[in-house]
């Protein structure tokens, strides 16, 4: 456990220092502030669009920093170490998606509360989207991670990784969506969606990890 506690302290100073970790949020904050613009003020439209743009915000941030969370590691042959020194690649992957949750997620739901203001949401509905996050968040982090691994050493990189990424994270945007207005039901769905990749996906981004030193 010291040496997951070790690379999820490493990860997150790599992300503090890179600035990998406000880039996700000021592309989150500029992403959804664009829509009071092109929408225009009818308070009552915003208001009904504002959670599920937050949604979507939230997953074009979770996947910008992709390219970043496994490649460096693989390149610079500190995953070979690990591996050397018998640390399992899947306890790897898991704690690089604890570092990347840490990273992200909070300050994410920070800022939601400021997109909430612009698109003049309900309390109730803040706390809605609030609690979707937190549920749905962690989900959005694994898929990350595994993206991450399996576009690591590809050209373009982060176009593939989209097209990988967003598909799979349709089912966290639809129930996290839907959890605003179809309570508690939805958020259950989107409970045990993000359950089932967070815990597969270490073991798919270890895979890729094992194939990508070979």
């Amino acid at each position: 456990m010291s040496v997951v506690a070790s690379l999820v302290a490493r990860d997150l100073r790599r992300a503090w220092r890179g600035g990998g970790l406000w880039w996700p949020i000021a592309f989150f904050l500029m992403t959804a502030t664009l829509f009071p613009f092109a929408v225009g003020p009818d308070l009552a439209l915003l208001a009904r669009i504002g959670g599920g743009v937050i949604w979507a915000a939230a997953l074009l941030a979770a996947l910008l920093p992709v390219e970043r969370l496994v490649a460096p590691d693989l390149e610079a042959g500190i995953l070979d170490q690990l591996a050397v020194r018998g640390a399992s690649m899947a306890l790897v992957a898991a704690a690089k998606i604890v570092a990347h949750w840490v990273a992200f997620a909070p300050p994410l739901m920070l800022a939601a509360v400021i997109v909430a203001g612009l698109f003049d949401l309900p309390a109730t509905t803040l706390a809605t989207v609030e609690i979707g996050l937190l549920i749905g968040t962690p989900g959005l982090a694994a898929l990350a991670v595994a993206t991450g691994a399996l576009t690591a050493g590809l050209r373009s990189a982060g176009a593939v990784a989209g097209l990988v990424m967003l598909p799979l994270a349709l089912p966290l945007l639809i129930f996290g969506v839907g959890s605003i207005e179809g309570g508690g039901g939805a958020l259950k769905l989107l409970a045990a969606v993000s359950l089932l990749i967070a815990a597969g996906a270490p073991f798919v981004a270890a895979a890729a990890m094992r194939a990508g030193m070979d």
